[in-house]
């Protein structure tokens, strides 16, 4: 690290009268501006545009393109397929459109103004005009403006939670700092932008600027991390790409079986593209994209419920496919909050039932505090250092009123005393009450070697629990003593342990996390020390686990900490870049990784995993913006809940996919089995099915049902699965065959339908076709959204399922029979008979999945 003599150099900065205006443009010229750069943005008709660049989304397009060329009387089919279309990319747009702001959250953290040495005056200026070399004045309250090096400070503490995630105000100091190779929670003579002041003052000169800053570094990490898709994004584009190849392929085909039944002759050509144009639409599932969406959607809103809100639709499933939770310590397993949880007097106890003796030393420590807490215009204020308000709370607990006591002299703490005094005045007489570091108090006592043995001995028992440890000594005066008669002859009273105490909610939520086969990873700048013991406490580290500091880790090679992650449970002192190398170590062994933080230091990693889980209560606006998910109220346990809700919603999606797919294989085969049947003269047929028909199919009874199963509960024994591997394709496991077999099915009942009624009229048979295909994908969708019996009443649980069902069925109807509409469609109003027929063809399904279903119960039990 350099130092200061040569930073001065560097900068030609003079330490008492600043910079003058002459070399405040030089180095603003040099080093650059106070400010954050943006990421440059996507314009938003380049976006739209994109929303096209789908391969199902080109072939309707194309299909509808040609269509009206080749026969301009159809141009109806081909304005619904474009609005379908079009309809598709603005839920697409829509979703997208929700920019990121990480980069305008990190300038609103920035400090607004600041006071600088200049021209040898001191002035507030806007942080923004802060160059490199600037002498700049802080104290308590203030925010940092710019990352800086200490020129001298008195009593001073920072807040560097949000940077480092340590849990309580770091002592800054002037002293040079020989190692370069150290991390940012030990660079006690450095200030870092954003961070604030929470006791004493300083000068300091300024080091770094903008995007030079260690929070700046953070700004750059995120602008250089791609959106990465999701494995349902991934997955669901595989099927896309997959469908896209074989609707291409099918209408080839089925255009030249046309033409070969036709003799090629070139008057058949425009019907036998119209074929291709429908099989195409009954190829591509327009409404999949739309379906999922709302899916997610229907899970967003069930989670925002549960207190966890959803930024990016994907991210709910995603959270539920995840086998690995990198957790921040500090807000997120613990409370944030430092809290007095053992007493020592003549034994170590728990702060409940104390002693006469033992309620008055808690009093004097809460005496001997410069921090308050009070209650203004009905809000709980909070002003200090964090140990030292954990000795008030103990004190409004336990202890007595300390605006009773009377403070008659004061000697603030300093880093080199290690010990604060302050003396009141009590009946007749002066006590002196100190505090401070315990062997600092211990030595200054003249207890008996027995009394001051002890005490070292509970100091350390607690020191090795991760407590942070202060003793209490007093003097008595018959008079107002002065500062030097002070601090020596002490009578030791007690030590009190305090900690950042782990949520009690949090350790069952790791249970069952780990029973789901979720590993739970903590990753914290606070000390080893501590985070093990947390870590011990909560069920993070385990037997056999190691824990790790960020110089450790940095010794490692990328290679060998990919090989050896899952030995590492607990990773202390970390820095941002740690962050995102441990998320990346994971990755390497296709694990899904979810992260969870509050801090700016988390930010990259919130980005660069699967999903981001940020907190809301304590969370900074650049984690915030930088997650897919925010826990609103910053409980560890809501990310179980969402492990569940996105396992449920996965599950459901594939209900979805299935019944949806095997719809469309179905009108596939309709269409070209009668294709093929004609082609080579084994009956003359026509096209079982226009493409409008096939449109009105896929988007309305296809869609409505479809989000009926979307809506159902996830099952109970979902948590007791381990989770779904990342190589795990859409249709493991024979769901595909599955999906082929049940559209066989289905376009076997429709062809069927077909023939009997095209031995009547093109018109009846098409109608019949319609009628079959739209009533068995309805009863289907009941066989699809549940293991369960459609005969069992829990089948029925599901409201909007039934009301999809009865809409659905309802407007079958409506387009069959009612004039004007029907003539639109080219419809004929069948007879009872030929409506039993189909309805009798569309419970066939129904009677060979009941069967299915049956086995599989029988075959389980």
């Amino acid at each position: 690290m350099k130092k200061l003599v040569e930073l001065k150099q560097e900068f030609n900065s003079d330490l008492q009268t600043g910079l003058t205006d002459d070399q405040v443009a030089e180095n603003r010229e040099k080093y650059g501006k106070n400010e954050l750069e943006e990421k440059k943005k996507t314009p938003m008709w380049l976006k739209f545009i994109l929303e096209f660049k789908d391969p199902l989304i080109i072939i309707l397009i194309i299909a509808a393109v040609v269509s009206v060329i080749v026969d301009p009387n159809e141009w109806i089919e081909s304005v619904i397929i474009m609005v379908v279309v079009l309809i598709n990319a603005i839920l697409g747009l829509y979703q997208e459109s929700k920019a990121e702001k990480s980069l305008e959250a990190l300038k609103k953290m920035s400090a607004a103004t600041c006071k600088v040495m200049r021209n040898s005056s001191l002035i507030t200026i806007d942080a923004a005009d802060l160059v490199v070399g600037d002498i700049i004045y802080v104290e308590a309250g203030d925010s940092i403006p710019a990352d800086a090096r200490i020129i001298e400070c008195t009593n001073l503490k920072v807040e560097e939670a949000a940077l480092t995630g340590e849990s309580v105000p770091v002592g800054k100091n002037n002293e040079e700092i020989e190692n370069d190779d150290i991390p940012l929670g030990d660079m006690k003579n450095c200030l870092f932008s954003s961070t604030y002041v929470t006791n004493g003052k300083a000068k300091a000169i300024v080091s770094s600027v903008g995007m030079g800053t260690e929070i700046g570094k953070i700004a750059g990490m995120l602008s250089a991390q791609e959106d990465e898709q999701t494995p349902l994004q991934q997955k669901l584009n595989y099927v896309g790409g997959v469908i896209g190849i074989m609707a291409l392929a099918i209408c080839v085909v089925v255009f030249v079986l046309e033409m070969i039944a036709a003799d090629w002759k070139s008057s058949a050509f425009s019907e036998a593209f119209i074929t291709a144009v429908a099989l195409a639409v009954a190829a591509i599932p327009e409404g999949l994209a739309t379906v999922v969406t709302i899916v997610l959607s229907i899970g967003v809103t069930k989670m925002s419920k549960e207190n966890a809100i959803v930024k990016k639709l994907p991210a709910v499933e995603t959270l539920g496919s995840c086998n690995v939770i990198c957790s921040d310590k500090t807000g997120t397993l613990t409370q944030n909050k430092m809290t007095v949880t053992k007493i020592y007097v003549n034994e170590i106890k728990n702060p409940q039932d104390l002693t006469e003796s033992e309620v008055e030393m808690i009093t004097y420590f809460a005496v001997c505090c410069d921090a308050s807490i009070e209650t203004k215009n009905g809000k709980l204020t909070r002003i200090g250092d964090p140990t030292e308000l954990a000795l008030l709370d103990i004190n409004i607990a336990c202890g007595k009123d300390i605006h009773n006591y009377n403070r008659v002299l004061d000697i603030p703490f300093d880093s080199d005393r290690k010990l604060m005094t302050t003396v009141i005045k009590l009946d007749n007489k002066y006590v002196s009450i100190t505090k401070g570091a315990p062997d600092r108090v211990i030595n200054l006592s003249i207890n008996s070697d027995e009394v001051k043995n002890n005490a070292l001995n509970a100091n350390q028992e607690m020191a090795t629990n991760a407590l942070r440890v202060l003793a209490l000594g007093i003097q008595e005066f018959d008079y107002l003593p002065n500062a030097e008669e002070l601090e020596k002859d002490l009578n030791f009273i007690g030590l009190v342990g305090m900690i950042d105490p782990a949520r009690p909610e949090v350790k069952e939520s790791i249970k069952v996390a780990t029973k789901a086969g979720i590993k739970t990873v903590m990753i914290t700048g606070d000390h080893i020390v501590t985070a093990s013991a947390i870590a011990k406490e909560l069920g993070i580290l385990r037997e056999g686990d190691k824990a790790i500091t960020s110089q450790e880790l940095e010794d490692l090679s990328d290679e060998y900490l990919a090989e050896h992650i899952h030995e590492y449970s607990v990773f202390a002192r970390v820095a941002p870049k740690d962050k995102v190398r441990i998320v990346e170590a994971w990755q390497k062994n296709d694990a899904i990784v979810a992260m969870t933080g509050d801090g700016v230091n988390d930010a990259p990693a919130l980005k660069k995993a699967e999903i981001g889980c940020a907190m809301g209560i304590t969370g900074t606006d650049v984690s915030k913006e930088a997650a897919d998910m925010i826990l609103t109220d910053d409980n560890f346990s809501t990310i179980v809940s969402a492990v569940k809700e996105g396992r449920g919603i996965y599950d459901n999606i594939r209900k979805c996919v299935k019944y949806l797919l095997s719809s469309n294989i179905g009108e596939v085969l309709t269409i070209f089995v009668a294709s093929l049947l004609t082609a080579f003269g084994i009956i003359n047929l026509g096209t079982p099915l226009a493409a409008m028909h096939l449109l009105w199919i896929n988007l309305i009874t296809d869609s409505l049902p479809a989000f009926g199963i979307g809506m159902e509960a996830a099952e109970d024994t979902v948590m007791d699965e381990k989770p779904r591997s990342k190589k795990e394709g859409f249709f493991a496991n024979g769901y595909s065959w599955k999906i082929v077999i049940e559209g066989i099915i289905i376009g076997g009942v429709t062809l069927l339908a077909y023939i009997i009624g095209e031995q009547e009229s093109h018109a009846l048979g098409q109608t019949m076709a319609f009628l079959t295909l739209s009533s068995t994908q309805l009863f289907h969708a009941y066989n699809v959204k549940s293991h369960h019996s459609v005969l069992s009443p829990k089948s029925y649980k599901n409201k909007f399922m039934n009301f999809a069902f009865i809409v659905g069925f309802a407007l079958q109807v409506i387009v069959i029979y009612t004039p004007g509409i029907r003539d639109l469609f080219e419809f004929d109003p069948m007879n009872i008979g030929y409506f039993a027929i189909c309805m009798g063809l569309s419970l066939v399904m129904v009677v060979i999945m009941e069967i299915s279903k049956l086995i599989n119960r029988k075959k389980h039990n």
